[in-house]
């Protein structure tokens, strides 16, 4: 074959992910991969790092992702291995986040007999990722590598599954390699941009949903340009809240769960709305109620199956988030809008502005709004904030503000552990800056044993911190609200969390009150290995937006 290399398949997956560009990748190994495994050894470009769990490898390779934009890379064997992996899988497909997962899979003569841990990986994952797909001949690895590595980047980016049974691995064939697809970017229909112009330019109170597609074409400062010019009124979809610069004077707040009714007043009352790289999904639409019927919605995003899933728009536009802004702002041309407009949105930031300064408090056992009052006053303005899920998240997202993109990191589906295993995955995206993953007590103890990962990799500038209320939670809230007086399996009680972290090579403290806590996080960022503080708070304070809002 001209131009073809021989050599075995699991050979040529590293060099296909080489010529990509992949630079880390996160794993349980497997026997069923072996093959993968021995290449990386001759490939010392490539770093592999093993975790603890193929859930821990699944959210690392997704924070990784989110962080430098490139595809994550996670391998997992066979049936458990990949059903470990399955939760991180529907992570990334609800965020948006490219990411490749490659599976070792049994060997073809033994297909069809329930062999050891089989399943069919491309029939069973097909619902969950972007596109999944076994590749069955070893000479057909560059092309169908290159295809998924090419389908997690383009439209709407996600998390793509590539199955490759044993035999195939280390199978030797000729290998044609392709270059790399480049990325495109789509511009959206010049008469939809007209359409759309003329309704926002004519609105009285303009409202602007800003999210993951804007972080993911880097387009804040298109946003920003295009708020100013039309005096808008600017939410951020939900866990994209750093979008848009929170201390921006047109800056009217995060569309979370519980958050207070008055910040949603503007979005409410507006009479135009440009959703802007959102799929518009039912939190960050507070129940697909918002944007309000009576508003003209113009809906833009890359993926033309996004515009007008949950709402039918006005305008629907299909195209990169930064040209979509940018050929607004040439058909808008210069203008000032309305006063009552400017006036309005105004009065919105200044709501907000009230609502989410925190009080500096002195209670012991912590106050998570005290809490959130440290961080804001100690995190320089570039450190990355990871979150995992769970009912301690809205006082970070009420009382912690995102001034620069790129600086906070949450799955949108909810998933629990994902705090600890993203952050490590932020950090080797990002080495420079210093990291924080945040998580409640119940989802630290999902995926804790990562903290020794981060050990291991010797993460410095690196805190996790534990939010511990005994409790999980968001469902004692829940229980609370729907079914007064009658607890079930919520309780998690006590764990010394700081003796576990010093047991997984972390530097640890507990942290009693709000007056130790600004100075114990000082400490641990200056540590030079990961720091954990594990925090008692209240297993009375739930609701983040209950005091003024």
């Amino acid at each position: 074959m001209s131009g073809a290399t021989r050599m075995t398949g699991g050979q040529a997956v590293v060099e296909c992910l080489w010529r990509e560009g992949c630079e880390v990748a996160f794993t349980v190994p497997g026997e069923s991969f072996l093959a993968v495994l021995d290449a990386f050894h001759d490939q010392p470009g490539i770093r592999v790092v093993a975790t603890r769990h193929e859930e821990g490898a699944g959210f690392a390779a997704e924070g990784y992702a989110k962080a430098s934009g490139r595809t994550g890379l996670c391998m997992a064997t066979r049936a458990v291995g990949a059903g470990n992996l399955s939760i991180a899988l529907h992570t990334a497909r609800q965020d948006s986040t490219p990411v490749l997962a490659l599976i070792g899979q049994v060997q073809r003569a033994r297909r069809s007999r329930e062999a050891f841990q089989e399943v069919e990986l491309a029939e069973a994952f097909g619902p969950i990722v972007k596109h999944a797909v076994e590749i069955r001949d070893a000479a057909r690895i560059p092309d169908l590598m290159a295809r998924a590595l090419r389908l997690a980047q383009s439209g709407r980016p996600g998390p793509v599954l590539v199955a490759i049974p044993e035999d195939v691995l280390t199978e030797e064939a000729d290998m044609a390699f392709r270059a790399p697809s480049p990325r495109l970017r789509s511009r959206p229909d010049p008469a939809g941009v007209e359409r759309a112009a003329r309704l926002l330019a004519d609105a009285k109170h303009p409202a602007l949903i800003v999210g993951g597609g804007v972080l993911r074409a880097g387009a804040t400062n298109q946003a920003i340009a295009l708020a100013e010019r039309l005096q808008a009124a600017v939410y951020t979809a939900f866990r994209r809240f750093d979008a848009f610069p929170n201390d921006h004077p047109l800056y009217a707040g995060p569309l979370t769960l519980g958050v207070a009714p008055v910040l949603l007043r503007a979005l409410e009352q507006a009479d135009a709305a440009l959703a802007l790289g959102t799929r518009l999904s039912d939190i960050t639409t507070q129940g697909y109620r918002l944007p309000p019927a009576t508003a003209a919605l113009i809906h833009a995003d890359i993926d033309p199956d996004t515009v007008g899933a949950t709402f039918a728009p006005a305008v629907g536009l299909v195209g990169d988030a930064r040209l979509v802004a940018e050929d607004l702002l040439a058909s808008l041309g210069p203008g000032s809008p309305a006063a009552r407009a400017a006036t309005w949105a105004r009065d919105a930031h200044a709501e907000y502005l009230r609502l989410t300064a925190p009080r500096a408090l002195h209670a012991s056992p912590a106050e998570p709004e005290g809490l959130a009052a440290a961080l804001r006053a100690v995190l320089p303005p570039e450190a990355a904030v990871v979150t995992d899920a769970g009912n301690f998240a809205p006082w970070i997202y009420r009382y912690v503000p995102h001034t620069r993109p790129g600086t906070m990191f949450g799955p949108t589906s909810g998933a629990m552990g994902y705090a600890v295993p993203a952050a490590i995955g932020v950090k080797l995206a990002t080495p420079g800056r210093p990291v924080v993953g945040i998580a409640g007590d119940g989802g630290f103890g999902m995926t804790m044993a990562e903290v020794q990962t981060a050990a291991r990799l010797g993460l410095g500038a690196f805190v996790c911190i534990v939010m511990d209320n005994g409790l999980y939670g968001t469902i004692a809230a829940h229980q609370r609200r729907e079914y007064p007086g009658r607890p079930v399996a919520t309780d998690l009680g006590d764990a010394d969390f700081a003796a576990v972290a010093r047991g997984l090579g972390a530097a640890a403290e507990t942290v009693r009150s709000n007056d130790a806590f600004a100075p114990a996080l000082t400490r641990a960022r200056a540590a030079d290995r990961p720091a954990v503080l594990h925090v008692p708070t209240s297993p009375e304070r739930l609701h983040a937006w209950a005091q003024g809002g």
